[in-house]
């Protein structure tokens, strides 16, 4: 164990500073921003195995149209789509994104039933 670094041995970790540089960072609007479409598209859609997640949903992301981290949000639309499809996009050394279509999609993007949502 002498060579790994482990954080947080030797002091508590300090969840109250880490909470407040992820508001800073504008963190805490975009995870609520996803939270709010997964909550709608949840009330839309059945729920027939009675887990708290709509059948259409299980399994699969609710995507934005326009990504957060490029401005986007709820108004632009949502759309269910796979994990790996929505978590495929490129992104710079700091994990910022650079290009909203994945090597696959470039040139079509299918958004298969958008989904308009109120704020």
């Amino acid at each position: 164990m002498e060579g790994t670094n482990m954080p947080y041995v030797n002091k508590p970790r300090p969840y109250k500073k880490e909470y407040q540089e992820q508001k800073a960072r504008g963190e805490l609007e975009r995870r609520m921003e996803r939270q709010r479409a997964r909550r709608a598209i949840d009330k839309m859609y059945p729920d027939k195995n009675k887990n708290g997640e709509a059948d259409i949903r299980e399994g699969k992301d609710v995507a934005h149209v326009k990504a957060l981290d490029k401005g986007g949000s709820n108004k632009n639309g949502v759309f269910i789509e796979s994990a790996s499809g929505n978590r495929a996009f490129k992104r710079d050394s700091k994990s910022n994104l650079v290009r909203e279509t994945t090597k696959k999609e470039k040139g079509e993007k299918k958004l298969s039933k958008v989904v308009k949502l109120k704020k």
